[in-house]
């Protein structure tokens, strides 16, 4: 079973805690990481942009000119896509980019990043996260004692507390969420992963019964 190191806010060590082996030691897929990863991107795109149709424009009521006798190609409508201020032919119109994934697949491709940071040596357990008043210059203090470097490091809580949503919000590298609102985007775009004590159970809750379910069906 893995296990990893409590530290506190000013950076000292404050024991160890053994790590649930349902979640941090997921065998490595990067095909089930990649699928998940892309839908979730396909899932924040808009898909609104539109594009107008000879349907659409103005104009086109008549012949722009006679048939013969101009010397110009034969045109029927000022709204052809090849007359100027015409419509487009193939223009992309709304569409929604959502992709259908399971449940159970995001859950293990969010096993499985977890996991490759812990064997990375890049995960690390915070003992409690808390501030009197919304302090930015001491929440980056603190992240430069846990995780020191140059990457982004995401600080995982187990309930909302906005003094330290407050503390962290202007700082560029620091991203802050909540265990049930995790996601593998959130983990691949971080270079180290602080999460806090009382989160793990959380996790436990979101994560390790789904697969508990899974092998008694079995």
């Amino acid at each position: 079973m893995a296990s990893a190191i409590i530290y506190k806010m000013d950076g000292t060590e404050a024991g160890s805690t053994e790590l649930d082996s349902r979640i941090f030691e997921t065998p490595a897929n990067t095909v089930v990481v990649h699928d998940v990863a892309v839908a979730l991107r396909n899932a924040q795109r808009q898909g609104n942009h539109e594009t107008k149709t000879r349907a659409h424009v103005s104009g086109g009521g008549i012949k722009p000119y006679r048939q013969k006798g101009t010397g110009n190609a034969r045109h029927g409508s000022t709204r052809e896509p090849q007359m100027k201020g015409g419509g487009s032919v193939w223009g992309p119109h709304k569409r929604s980019y959502r992709q259908n994934v399971s449940i159970q697949l995001r859950r293990q491709a969010l096993c499985v990043v977890l996991s490759e940071r812990v064997r990375k040596g890049v995960l690390r357990i915070l003992d409690n996260l808390a501030f009197e008043a919304p302090k930015t210059k001491d929440f980056a203090a603190m992240a430069t004692r846990l995780a020191p470097g140059k990457g982004k490091t995401l600080f995982i809580m187990a309930e909302v507390d906005t003094t330290v949503l407050m503390s962290a919000r202007n700082l560029p590298r620091v991203n802050v969420c909540t265990a049930m609102d995790l996601n593998v985007l959130d983990v691949l775009d971080a270079g180290q992963v602080v999460i806090v004590q009382d989160a793990l159970s959380t996790l436990g809750e979101r994560l390790a019964n789904m697969k508990i379910g899974k092998e008694r069906e079995q």
